[in-house]
């Protein structure tokens, strides 16, 4: 039997959600005020099929690396440490946040997520849960993928998506 097609696998579960506090800056020297949202996400990847199993990826292992990965920020304030207008500093048990020098959040250690990003956009978000799913991926030797795809919900009807096709040193 010859499998000339392309394989895509993707999971959106009920339980692959995160209800997190954020705040985006804008452009003209804007920061939103602080709100959240009930993230949803799912993704997909796409990639050749495992000679022993006939499958792209196992299910089971899927989920349960989403679902830690969305753990992980679930109930928590989302800050953006790479944004050139805000100030984040750990003091002891607190992070304090300034926009543009001035004060602004102070928050306990323990309820933030310090995302490596720019901004906490659901675009940004998508691409930073790829990435940690990519990482995870690679620990549990998926071989043979070429991509995968991310889709995070901030509100019904109201998502981002990042693809991220996967070289030739992925395979």
């Amino acid at each position: 039997m010859r499998h000339r097609g392309e394989y895509r696998v993707s999971v959106a579960k009920d339980y692959l959600v995160f209800a997190s506090a954020h705040f985006i800056t804008f452009a003209g020297h804007r920061c939103e005020t602080l709100h959240g949202h009930n993230y949803r996400a799912s993704v997909m990847i796409e990639g050749a099929l495992e000679p022993d199993s006939w499958y792209v990826f196992d299910f089971v292992t899927l989920k349960r690396i989403m679902r830690k990965l969305c753990d992980e920020i679930d109930h928590k304030v989302l800050l953006a440490t790479e944004n050139p207008h805000l100030q984040i500093a750990e003091q002891g048990d607190s992070v304090t946040v300034a926009y543009d020098g001035t004060p602004r959040y102070v928050f306990p250690k323990r309820d933030c997520a310090l995302l490596p990003v720019p901004n906490t956009t659901v675009e940004m978000l998508a691409e930073l849960l790829t990435e940690r799913l990519q990482s995870e991926l690679a620990k549990e030797g998926a071989a043979g993928l070429r991509a995968i795809e991310m889709e995070v919900e901030e509100n019904f009807g109201q998502s981002a998506t990042y693809r991220l096709t996967l070289g030739e040193a992925s395979r």
